[in-house]
């Protein structure tokens, strides 16, 4: 066994030990059993992205190069964990949805190195890796959300903020299960050191309104209702609701509540890598790059920014401007394991 092989497989058994199974899975144009066979004009795509808006793309870039993708949904984890057993089918393409995932498994040998300069003009340099094994395809920032109602905008400019004394009974939290509440907390360790990231958890978990929530929906509708005057989410889960996406109840309660940009904004990503053990690589560079091409409307379809600009989303728009950090995506993989125990010892819990 390699060393990389090796790091691969122990990485594998620590996410199985964690998961605890190999998951559910969506499987789309694949063949059972040992039917499943590499071939030239075909790609295997692993997907932590459960949209169906996707698979739009996936059959548009199918009539442009004749390269048929057969795809395979679950959650990060269970990818990862499936493609580092060995398991059937193999993966070309994996495709997550945090950015600490895509370094965490880029650093297990998952991905391989790829060189085209297509993807490393149109990804800025801190949304893909430094040493091109991923590259980010989709933006969506971590922002905290306010109902007017509870909590004047005004008075939370940056994350620190969340942690006031004056939001006390008015904050509500997802989990720390979240990897978007890891990887914001991997961003502030990164910002402001580990004690004063660590006063912050503190003074957020001191701050809370009510038990923990397992989704952003459920924090947006919370903050509508007025439970909650102020919570942190991703902006599409925001976008989908007030564009209506969610239906006329999610809608109202979205519509009651407004973005507070902080002043330097967190952005995490969607991103994609070509796995080390594909049997067509250069099939599944060339996904990622038509994904990369078509990002102004793969993002637009899940109510997510594009990799580069603001896109023509009318609902975005909207929300005016703000100003993006430039931290590396690759810095939250690094400090991602540090945030998780920084959040247990602060009580920001699962």
């Amino acid at each position: 066994m390699t060393q990389s092989t090796s790091r691969v497989v122990k990485a594998a058994l620590a996410i199985a030990a964690a998961v605890g199974t190999l998951g559910v899975l969506s499987m789309r144009g694949f063949l059972p059993g040992s039917q499943v066979q590499a071939q030239a004009n075909e790609i295997n795509v692993y997907s932590a992205r459960h949209y169906n808006t996707d698979q739009a793309f996936y059959a548009r870039f199918t009539e442009q190069t004749g390269i048929k993708v057969n795809l395979l949904e679950s959650t990060g984890d269970v990818l990862l964990s499936r493609q580092a057993f060995g398991v059937e089918p193999p993966a070309d393409v994996i495709i997550l949805v945090d950015a600490s995932r895509l370094a965490r498994a880029a650093e297990t040998g998952i991905f391989r190195r790829i060189s085209s300069p297509e993807l490393r003009a149109k990804v800025p340099s801190h949304l893909r890796d430094p040493e091109n094994r991923w590259f980010g395809l989709t933006r969506r920032f971590r922002v905290p959300v306010v109902n007017p109602d509870k909590v004047d905008p005004s008075t939370i400019t940056s994350y620190v903020d969340l942690a006031d004394p004056a939001l006390d009974g008015k904050l509500c939290l997802r989990n720390s299960k979240s990897p978007y509440n890891q990887s914001l907390v991997a961003y502030q360790l990164e910002r402001m050191g580990e004690v004063k990231t660590s006063t912050w958890v503190q003074g957020m978990v001191d701050d809370m309104a009510q038990p923990f929530f397992s989704s952003d929906g459920d924090q947006i509708r919370a903050v509508g209702r007025g439970d909650c005057g102020v919570a942190v989410v991703n902006t599409y889960y925001l976008g989908q609701r007030q564009g209506g996406d969610k239906g006329p109840e999610d809608k109202a309660l979205a519509d009651k509540v407004v973005i507070a940009w902080p002043e330097k904004v967190h952005v995490n990503i969607s991103g994609a890598g070509v796995t080390a053990n594909s049997p067509n690589p250069e099939a599944a560079q060339r996904f990622i790059e038509f994904l990369a091409d078509e990002s102004a409307d793969y993002a637009k379809a899940n109510r997510e920014y594009p990799i580069r600009g603001t896109g023509s989303d009318p609902v975005l728009q909207a929300w005016g401007s703000f100003n993006e950090d430039n931290v590396s995506a690759a810095t939250l993989g690094r400090n991602n394991a540090s945030a998780i125990r920084l959040m247990e010892a602060n009580g920001w819990g699962q």
